[in-house]
């Protein structure tokens, strides 16, 4: 049985790299002026060759197997105009990255389809959407980092990485940052990280390396999903600083993987011992990096994955050679 074929726009490209590891050929829409979504494979992620670009004039003349939506823009414009109408019935996926940003527990999701799968990445953000008749099922994030990229911990300082911090303000804990680094050494990352003092931008691929050498790693968001940059971190051999909130606090146990809290104050003294005590943040570091294995191996993510489009496509899943992902 040949790979099934999959059409998506490329949106989160991390998240875009681990999905490509499932057993597919995944398909994404290329325009020439660019725009979200529609920059194909692009020169930031190191995509292997089931990842193919298809100009959107010639999106209509391929077979696909399954459309994977990702953004309400991709379902309720796009789909209208690269795909034919044939192509728009068939099977679908809406692949939600992130809780509701309107209101928390009311909002009702976009993709209201009996006929399609909505898939969510964390526990947390199914139980915050309301999903209407659409059929749910939650997919546990799964990351890979290079197998010699091992935690080191030489600078006695935290890492925040973060894309547009300052933009995107209180809900990923902006005020947050400013504020514990008056009393903490951190150091951010991330796009336009320098508006907010910080380093700049680290390529995707490059960040679990730059992120290895820090003491710990510090995710102030208040409201969001489960960040892949934490999960990288901690895949290292980082200890977890963060808030108590969202997925977060299912994922990081206090004194065993990192601390937790929900009141900032008390999350400065387990910043301190981990600058103090470079074997404390190392015995942490290498819980989280067990944990993280167990939970979000790439293994699991992609079984889970193969079995999604399994599901929708009603086809058999595809044999894996020697098992490897």
């Amino acid at each position: 049985m040949p790979p099934l074929r999959i059409f998506t726009w490329h949106i989160h490209g991390n998240y875009l790299l681990y999905l490509s590891q499932a057993r597919a050929e995944f398909y994404l829409p290329v325009h020439a002026s660019g725009g979200e979504g529609y920059g194909g494979r692009g020169q930031t992620f190191p995509f292997g060759p089931n990842v193919h670009d298809v100009p959107i004039e010639a999106v209509r003349d391929r077979t696909f197997d399954c459309v994977l939506f990702q953004t309400r823009k991709n379902y309720e414009v796009d789909q209208y105009e690269i795909l034919s109408p044939a192509q728009r019935r068939l099977p679908r996926i809406y692949l939600e990255h992130d809780p509701p940003l309107d209101h928390p527990t009311d909002t009702r999701h976009w993709f209201d389809d009996p006929n399609g799968l909505l898939v969510h990445v964390t526990a947390f953000n199914a139980l915050m959407w309301d999903s209407g008749c659409t059929p749910v099922r939650v997919i546990d994030h799964g990351v890979l980092v290079p197998q010699k990229v091992r935690y080191s911990g030489e600078i006695a300082r935290g890492l925040v990485a973060v894309n547009h911090l300052r933009r995107r303000g209180r809900r990923l804990g902006a005020d947050l940052f400013e504020q514990v680094r008056r009393d903490i050494p951190l150091d951010l990352v991330g796009m336009d990280a320098e508006a907010l003092g910080g380093l700049g931008e680290v390529s995707p691929p490059e960040l679990p390396a730059f992120a290895a050498r820090y003491r710990f790693f510090f995710h102030p968001a208040r409201y969001t999903s489960l960040g892949l940059a934490v999960l990288e971190a901690m895949t290292v051999g980082l200890p977890i600083i963060g808030l108590a909130t969202t997925e977060l606090a299912t994922v990081i146990e206090n004194g065993v993987h990192g601390f937790l809290d929900t009141d900032m104050r008390r999350l400065y003294e387990p910043m301190r011992q981990l600058l103090a005590d470079p074997a404390l943040a190392r015995r942490l570091g290498e819980n989280a990096r067990r944990r993280a294995r167990e939970r979000f191996g790439i293994e699991r993510f992609v079984r889970d994955w193969e079995e999604t489009f399994t599901l929708v496509t009603n086809r058999p899943r595809a044999e894996r050679n020697n098992g490897e992902v």
